[in-house]
């Protein structure tokens, strides 16, 4: 019987996938965010390509002279947000099952050329307790933190 790390493990491969699959596998890093707090998930990815740092919805940016361009619809966007998400709430069903504290924030670094992954877990509230900031704006935090840090 698959035990909880093999299943956890699972899920994290299967956000870095759908984010792999959204650039058909050309990038350098895939950067996932998923917060799960109280009743609400929210998720984020970005990506390292050509060695630039880019938001989902402008990945054509990075891209070379004579590269095919990537399809960034509206629809991809949402459908990977909708698997991360998806991802999440199995995370959060296999917390509980295990009687494991829930991470609240997840961020993971997928390194393709190395096939390393990174992950950094969270467990205290995070944007529950911030008057003003949601988790988007936590997400946005991190993909400057790593674009900023990188320059």
């Amino acid at each position: 019987m698959k035990q909880f790390e093999d299943r956890f493990s699972e899920l994290q491969a299967d956000m870095i996938s759908i984010c792999m699959e959204y650039v058909e596998d050309r990038d350098d890093k895939v950067y996932v965010y998923a917060s799960c707090e109280e009743d609400m998930i929210s998720s984020s990815f970005f990506y390292l390509i050509n060695n630039k740092y880019v938001e989902c919805h402008k990945v054509n940016d990075a891209l070379g002279n004579g590269d095919e361009g990537y399809d960034v619809s509206t629809e991809r966007q949402f459908m990977v947000l909708n698997i991360i998400n998806d991802d999440a709430k199995k995370i959060k069903v296999l917390c509980k099952e295990y009687e494991r504290d829930m991470p609240t924030e997840l961020k993971l670094i997928y390194d393709a050329k190395s096939g390393s992954l990174q992950a950094e877990y969270k467990y205290d509230l995070v944007h529950t307790n911030d008057d003003i900031k949601t988790a988007d704006d936590f997400a946005d935090e991190w993909f400057e933190e790593i674009k900023n840090n990188n320059l």
